[in-house]
């Protein structure tokens, strides 16, 4: 007879097959919420960010109630959200229980998880994926109204989570972002994926039916925005957000 563990390895493989079926990042997330639902959890987002530059991060899904989806992004939540201050701060994912016993959080972190009980979420699980650059992570972040998970629910979810995220991430350049990274322009991310096939800006204002000049002022409206200092390093933040395909 299989044990828990073996059982808990099972369905997260069963799991990755099913989504490397999808060919949309919204059939994806159908299909990890209801991978996600018997552990209490209802809702999530996924992306990625830049802890020393919080203004450089990319939402690739976002599964929250129109409300709070709104209040988050208007309100630029991200600057000071406690689960991502949290983040350099474990080895491995972690809850919204964990950082609450484990620090002593600001007047304003608190607020943060007081609105988030106010819509009924009382538990969440925060699945970091580091990437190449030590302050750069993706993130897969649930929540939701369960008790808090033992180590099986735990790895299980982990694994999905992270199988989710790298699976979603290879779908962006071709399905959208949930919101645009780093409140970009579409006409600024036009410019930005021509930057990156080495494209000058008489030839992308060609492309684009616009003037030079403004193809230049889309270019550095974008690095400003990314907080590149020169076009290099833009094409390199816009590749570890996936707004440039590898």
């Amino acid at each position: 007879m299989r044990g828990e563990g073996s059982r808990s390895a099972l369905d997260a493989a069963r799991f990755n097959l099913l989504l490397r079926r999808c060919d949309a990042i919204q059939a994806c997330a159908e299909l990890f919420r209801e991978a996600i639902v018997p552990y209490q959890f209802n809702t999530f987002a996924c992306g990625e960010l830049d802890l020393k530059n919080r203004e450089r991060f990319a939402f690739y899904v976002i599964d929250w109630p129109e409300e709070w989806r709104k209040f988050y992004l208007d309100n630029d939540i991200v600057t000071r959200d406690p689960v991502l201050d949290a983040l350099p701060l474990y080895r491995e994912p972690f809850t919204w229980t964990d950082i609450i016993r484990d620090h002593k959080l600001s007047r304003r972190a608190l607020e943060v998880f007081q609105l988030a009980g106010q819509h009924g979420w009382t538990e969440g699980l925060i699945i970091p994926v580091p990437r190449s650059a030590s302050d750069r992570y993706g993130l897969v972040a649930l929540a939701g109204h369960g008790p808090p998970l033992d180590d099986d629910a735990r790895a299980i979810l982990s694994l999905m989570g992270i199988c989710f995220f790298d699976y979603v991430r290879s779908l962006v350049p071709k399905c959208g972002f949930a919101a645009p990274p780093a409140n970009l322009t579409p006409r600024e991310m036009d410019c930005v994926r021509l930057v990156a096939q080495g494209q000058s800006d008489r030839v992308i204002g060609k492309g684009l039916g616009i003037s030079q000049a403004t193809a230049h002022e889309y270019v550095e409206s974008a690095k400003h925005k990314l907080k590149a200092s020169t076009r290099a390093e833009l094409v390199g933040i816009a590749a570890s957000l996936a707004i440039v395909a590898p």
